[in-house]
Formats: structure tokens, sequence, C-alpha cells
């Protein structure tokens, strides 16, 4: 509940309508978004799509 009230933001409704697979994914997708969980492959990707001029 933590996670998806004051971490994603998500009103009661939301949290209580989305299923644990939803739940799960969000977590997901919020700890490869911290710091220092980009790998090698997700930096080369990046510096091709954001080229330094």
């Amino acid at each position: 509940m933590t996670f998806g009230l004051g971490r994603l933001g998500w009103s009661p409704e939301q949290f209580w309508a989305a299923t644990p697979r939803e739940i799960a994914a969000a977590l997901c997708a919020h700890r490869r978004d911290q710091p220092g969980a980009t790998d090698r492959t997700g930096l080369t990707a990046l510096m091709a799509t954001y080229p330094d001029s």
C-alpha cells in the first residue's frame, strides 16, 4: 500500500482495482528508474538515442 499510494501516488480506488501483476510491474518499472540500475545495453541504447552534439 505504501508503494502504490505513496510512491506512485495512486488513489485508493486505483490501488484496490490494480491486480497483483500490475502492482508488481509498477514496482519493477520503478526499480529500473533508480540511478545505477541501467546495464551496459541500456547505456548503449541511451547513447544512441541521445548522442552528444
